[in-house]
């Protein structure tokens, strides 16, 4: 065959292959509703300031959290499922990696549902944004 007619028959072939493609980037809004219950536990005093798995830095102030799989800046809610009580939280980095746990929260996070003097609490989280 001649080549005018064979490049634009591969090239209608790469096209179709590639829009057919079952493997996509990975998204928060892909997530949103997604529910998970379990233990949540909260960074120790010497993560302070290092780098979290996305690049940023820890920093026990903020809002922010681990979880093994939902993707980087998605927003998830966090709920104590003693008190009721609820947090906002950015995943930021990944863990925890202790079996049982679903997320690790950051000091101040983890304050807003519970008291750090118990060490783990039980929780829901649901992913929000």
């Amino acid at each position: 065959m001649k080549n005018y007619i064979i490049r634009p028959l591969v090239f209608l072939a790469s096209i179709t292959i590639i829009g057919c493609s079952s493997v996509r980037p990975e998204s928060g809004s892909e997530w949103i509703g997604y529910t998970q219950s379990g233990r949540a536990s909260f960074y120790a005093d010497k993560h302070q300031f290092k780098k979290t798995a996305n690049g940023e830095l820890y920093n026990h102030d903020l809002k922010t959290a681990a979880h093994k799989k939902i993707p980087f800046g998605t927003k998830v809610k966090v709920t104590n499922v003693n008190n009721g009580k609820s947090v906002v939280v950015k995943i930021n980095d990944r863990g925890p990696f202790v079996k049982g746990r679903i997320v690790d929260l950051s000091k101040s996070a983890f304050n807003s549902i519970g008291n750090t003097s118990s060490g783990l609490i039980s929780v829901q989280i649901e992913v929000v944004k």
